[in-house]
């Protein structure tokens, strides 16, 4: 229990230490890094001067480039590690709107005209009039109105470039991309991930967001003008769980 108490002591330290420098230095770019753990790590990202020599030599009178990955090989995406374009085109549009209406009224009435012979002795004990012909009367009535209405609109259009991180037993591939612009003291982020099929990858190398299968698309930002928009925490706690 100890341990936990010093463990989450620590973790809001670092995190108010944290928020502390962003507020002034500004909001820092993440590290670059590959977005998935099925991605190594450790991979070559530039040859050396010597193979970059080598792979630039051709044969005399012909146009195969030595190192070339294929001539007539599709370069499209397909393995782990591959780089995919996605374009985000949203342009979406929403409109609903309801109305109900509602009315409900009742009347029962009963009476009783024998009980036992002493229908004529309860009135004796009720001075204020007894009737055996009105003896039980209900009425009722409810109404209810109700009216809502919806209308959204949504438009992005964006380029982002993601990773193969997974291939599928069926052959579909996993992607995942992010991507970080500052500007001054802001930063834009937008992330994409998702399932596609090979086949949906164009000549291009790229692919549309609306063929993506259980797609994740974010854009949003951090930074000075981000934090003034967004509501302090105790206010968002209050009317969370404000019961009024």
């Amino acid at each position: 229990m100890r341990t936990a108490l010093i463990v989450t002591v620590v973790a809001v330290s670092l995190g108010a230490c944290s928020t502390a420098v962003e507020a002034i230095r500004g909001p820092e770019l993440a590290p670059i890094g590959y977005p998935s753990a099925l991605m190594p790590t450790d991979q070559l990202i530039m040859a050396s001067a010597a193979q970059q020599h080598a792979d630039r030599a051709a044969s005399a009178n012909s146009l195969w480039r030595t190192g070339a990955r294929t001539f007539f090989g599709d370069q499209r995406a397909r393995s782990v590690g591959d780089i995919v374009t996605v374009n985000i085109d949203i342009d979406d549009r929403a409109q609903t709107q309801n109305s109900t209406q509602r009315s409900r009224s009742n009347d029962i009435s009963g009476g009783i005209t024998n009980f036992f012979g002493l229908e004529n002795s309860l009135g004796k004990a009720f001075p204020g009039g007894f009737d055996p012909q009105n003896l039980v009367g209900l009425e009722g009535e409810s109404n209810a109105n109700g009216s809502g209405s919806v209308n959204r609109s949504e438009k992005v259009s964006l380029t982002i470039a993601a990773v193969v991180t997974g291939v599928m037993a069926n052959g579909n591939l996993v992607i995942q991309g992010r991507q970080e612009v500052r500007t001054n003291r802001e930063v834009r982020e937008l992330t994409v991930a998702g399932v596609v099929r090979p086949e949906d990858i164009s000549s291009a190398n790229t692919i549309a967001h609306t063929q993506i299968a259980e797609a994740r698309i974010s854009y949003g930002g951090r930074g000075d003008i981000s934090r003034v928009q967004a509501s302090p925490a105790a206010q968002s706690l209050v009317e969370r769980f404000s019961p009024f």
